[in-house]
């Protein structure tokens, strides 16, 4: 899979409600393609996209395959994780294994469910949780400095880079800003994915409020929306318990008729899926055919070769061209055969960007 989202938060924020919401609702529609739960606190989910159905239905396929991503349930974290308290480590372990982060906060008041600090205030819970992992960063990176200094003064170029880099993450860090606000160029992004800090991971945000409040959200949740815009961050409003109760309905047309009657055109969770996509930079191309039709994951940036060993690693190794059609092209012409009747179809060699919505058959030979 190779995608995941480590669904993080303080103790009784709706945490695992959202997750269990998750995978709950993917079996709900597995009727019709895979779905795995790989472990008590691991499963996949289907990401939502109504271009695959669209596909599927001009070629007349089978079988409908959608691309999927990970949720991790990552344990609770409380304050002083990053000295160890309550699971603290496990969860800094945890959280490094994962792409990027879906940070829950309570955003709603009931007296019967305790919260870790006595109160709801959506905005500390975030900065708390953020306080820990820029503390687990900064003493990860300040015992590494040492070792980095003595090897880039001995001629270590690699090691050199490295502190160059390492030198702006820590003074963010010491500033109280995480690593991914150090202003760090584009083109080093990758450099700075390897040193491995949970506060360089992307962020999204998601606003757990009351199910009166599902379809407009509430005070706390605007306020989780403006600090998530402070941070250059994305946010989603969702009731965790009404996800849960949607869930359990078995029929899609019984759950859009639930929806519709909150108010609500799609359900929050799908909301969450596709904002955990877009934080990952991710983009979907698809394999259509009579037999099946299948959305395929890659990041953003990824050559046609790179495409085709996702599929299998023969179909790299042997590639010869992709044959391509973009969906606007596939839905106006009604498929493959009106696109290349009018020439529509483009041949695009190894090196070749896949666009997000491709439509691509690749020609190989091993």
């Amino acid at each position: 899979m190779g995608f995941s989202c480590g669904i993080v938060g303080l103790p009784n924020v709706g945490k695992s409600t959202v997750f269990n919401a998750l995978v709950a609702a993917t079996a709900a529609e597995a009727a019709n393609y895979p779905f795995s739960t790989i472990a008590p606190n691991v499963g996949r989910v289907a990401v939502p996209d109504e271009r695959l159905e669209t596909c599927a239905r001009l070629a007349k396929s089978r079988r409908v395959v959608p691309t999927q991503l990970e949720f991790v349930d990552i344990a609770g974290l409380v304050r002083g994780a990053a000295r160890g308290e309550g699971l603290g480590n496990q969860f800094l372990a945890h959280i490094r294994e994962v792409d990027a982060i879906a940070h829950v906060l309570r955003c709603f008041e009931d007296p019967d469910i305790a919260h870790v600090e006595g109160s709801v205030d959506p905005i500390r819970d975030a900065a708390t949780v953020e306080t820990e992992l820029m503390l687990a960063d900064l003493e990860s990176l300040e015992r590494r400095l040492a070792a980095l200094g003595k090897r880039a003064r001995g001629g270590d170029e690699q090691a050199k880079a490295q502190l160059a880099l390492a030198e702006p993450v820590l003074a963010a860090l010491r500033e109280g800003r995480p690593a991914r606000q150090a202003g760090i160029a584009a083109e080093q992004q990758e450099a700075l994915r390897a040193l491995n800090l949970l506060s360089a991971k992307p962020v999204l945000y998601i606003a757990n409020v009351e199910e009166a409040s599902a379809a407009a959200g509430n005070a706390h949740s605007r306020r989780v929306a403006r600090w998530a815009a402070a941070q250059g961050a994305p946010a989603v409003v969702i009731s965790a318990a009404l996800e849960a109760e949607v869930a359990l309905l078995a029929e899609a047309a019984e759950r859009r008729e639930f929806l519709a009657a909150l108010g609500l055109a799609e359900s929050g969770l799908s909301r969450v899926i596709r904002a955990g996509y877009r934080l990952l930079d991710l983009v979907t191309f698809f394999t259509v055919g009579p037999k099946e039709a299948r959305a395929w994951t890659v990041k953003r940036g990824t050559t046609a070769r790179q495409a085709a060993g996702r599929i299998h690693s023969d179909f790299a190794r042997g590639f010869i061209r992709a044959e391509t059609i973009s969906y606007e092209d596939f839905v106006a012409h009604g498929g493959e055969q009106g696109a290349r009747e009018a020439g529509r179809l483009r041949l695009e060699g190894a090196d070749y960007i896949v666009q997000d919505g491709d439509i691509l058959h690749f020609r190989f030979h091993v």
